[in-house]
């Protein structure tokens, strides 16, 4: 399905190894359907050696879904990753493109691809504004930014671009930090660990495993400036980034989560406090992740911050945070209360107790159902070697979790009712969204660590819908909406969706914005607030389409 351009004028507690999950319940409109078998999406991922003796092998490597070829549908790039006998060249990146009909094939040669470095997390953005949406892989070793040149290839170009320097970075995202029209770079950076000296040793409730990453050094996170021609700057410490201390950081988003129309940095960092950057203009920060709730849970513990995902669950116009953590712990909702001021409702929406056996990874909030409220979705899969986790009564390779939202509660769904893949235990990472057949929902690519890719179809067939794409056609700006807030209205009420790039885990997502609504909704209007506050409304739009919306 082509999107449809119109003038800027017309303008989502049972043991982990439960294979079913809770009790079965009468069959769900939220069904998904895996269907890697015959997508030609054929590629198995490598993060280190099984077993796994070092930390640096168990995070897996992220997806995303791109649209290189400005065709109208996302296309699907794995960045890979390598071992510890060679930690700078591993089998190499992948590029799938999208066929139509959930039919991909192999284009990686064609497009000069040729990163093979160990890669962990992939943002992307139109860096250079030439309307060509690029990548950059956050590695171990030096990290890669990956010029699309609209001619169907990728060059890298990380040096010329200023982003070249070694460290172990997982997480980025972009974001325009300082309104000025194009795209800055937050990079999240772990820990230090030499892959050439041998694996430091730990213990976990009395087991013997691998360290980190506590004992191991925190690493400095990075922000970067955009010249506006797609070379980068180092302005953490004039930003104020370094007002906090080094942390082990594992993902970042860049959103407006206060409504003054500045952008915010939330990071969620592993095994402490997550920090929130607060937004003062001109592309100045204050870190209030104490003030503000999010550093901690409501026990005031600091977390294993994994995934994160944005959705507005109270349904007051605020962005509220998920986030994935580690096993024994809950998964955390930190619900946005205005005025930078967040609550811990993860017990109230019933997400404590689910989570609890779960080492979850890639999250996400969408209306995979299409009845006007977003559903969630979290990946799990256990860090330590089979035959640790089978000692100790832990599950390695764990089920997905989907929850279907009801009100002002959270329901999880049974394999019986909304697809075998639920029943079906891997050991998953990251996970990428997408509207990729063109249909109107949302569907799924998942990353295991050392496992395949896996492709879940949304099965949802009806209702109204609307997918919106942004395009901002003036010179020097990112062409892609990054960082919007979109408000879509109509008889049965507004729904808002953001435009963010950092969420899931070590994933990019179709940078798109996803609505459903009721049978005879009714006329609907839309409302975007670009990433530098300025409002556009567009009239009288038509449901059960893909929609461009161009900056007017």
């Amino acid at each position: 399905m082509k999107p449809i351009l119109l003038p800027s004028a017309l303008l989502l507690l049972t043991a982990c190894g439960g294979a079913d999950g809770p009790a079965p319940a009468a069959l769900s409109p939220l069904h998904f359907t895996d269907a890697t078998a015959g997508s030609g999406l054929v590629m198995t991922v490598t993060n280190g050696e099984d077993p796994p003796t070092y930390l640096l092998e168990v995070k897996g490597t992220g997806i995303a879904l791109i649209d290189y070829d400005q065709d109208g549908d996302p296309d699907v790039f794995v960045p890979n990753g390598a071992t510890v006998a060679d930690p700078d060249r591993g089998p190499g990146c992948r590029l799938f493109e999208n066929l139509g009909g959930l039919r991909f094939r192999d284009v990686t040669a064609a497009a000069g691809l040729e990163f093979n470095r160990w890669g962990y997390g992939v943002a992307q953005g139109d860096v250079d504004n030439d309307g060509w949406p690029d990548l950059f892989v956050t590695c171990y070793g030096e990290n890669a930014l990956l010029r699309n040149t609209g001619a169907g290839g990728f060059i890298e170009v990380t040096q010329a671009a200023g982003l070249g320097g070694r460290a172990w970075s997982t997480g980025a995202s972009f974001g325009d930090i300082d309104a000025d029209g194009d795209l800055d770079l937050y990079v999240v950076n772990y820990c230090e660990l030499d892959a050439r000296q041998p694996s430091p040793q730990s213990r976990f409730l009395g087991a013997p495993v691998f360290a980190g990453p506590m004992g191991l050094p925190k690493v400095d996170d990075i922000l970067y400036e955009n010249d506006g021609e797609g070379r980068f700057r180092d302005v953490s410490e004039a930003a104020g980034i370094r007002m906090r201390p080094a942390a082990w950081g594992l993902g970042a988003v860049i959103i407006d989560l206060d409504g003054d129309r500045i952008q915010d940095i939330y990071v969620g960092n592993d095994s402490m406090a997550s920090y929130l950057y607060r937004g003062l203009g001109g592309g100045k920060f204050e870190e209030i992740g104490i003030l503000s709730g999010v550093a901690f849970n409501e026990e005031g513990a600091g977390q294993a911050t994994m995934g994160i995902a944005v959705g507005d669950v109270d349904d007051n116009g605020r962005p509220d945070l998920f986030t994935t953590n580690f096993m024994y712990d809950t998964n955390t909702l930190h619900v946005n209360q205005g005025s930078g001021f967040f609550e811990d409702r993860t017990m109230a929406y019933g997400l404590h107790l689910d989570s609890r056996p779960f080492l979850s990874w890639a999250t996400g909030f969408f209306d995979f159902d299409h009845d006007a409220d977003e559903d969630l979705v979290f990946f799990n899969g256990h860090i330590y070697p089979r035959a640790t986790c089978a000692e100790n009564g832990w599950d390695h390779d764990q089920v997905p979790v989907l929850y279907e939202r009801d009100g002002a509660q959270f329901r999880r769904l049974a394999a019986a009712s909304a697809g075998a893949w639920l029943a079906e235990p891997h050991n998953d990472r990251t996970a990428a969204f997408g509207d990729l057949d063109g249909d109107g929902d949302v569907d799924i690519v998942v990353g295991e660590r050392n496992g395949p890719v896996r492709l879940l179809r949304n099965d949802r067939d009806g209702g109204d819908w609307l997918v919106v794409r942004l395009r901002d056609q003036r010179p020097g700006h990112d062409r892609f909406g990054t960082g919007a807030k979109l408000v879509l209205r109509t008889a049965a009420g507004a729904q808002r969706r953001w435009i963010a790039s950092g969420l899931s885990f070590l994933a990019a997502s179709e940078p798109i914005a996803h609505f459903a609504l009721p049978p005879g909704a009714g006329p609907a209007s839309l409302e975007v607030v670009w990433s530098d506050g300025r409002r556009q409304k567009v009239e009288g739009v038509a449901l059960r389409q893909a929609l461009v919306v161009t900056r007017n």
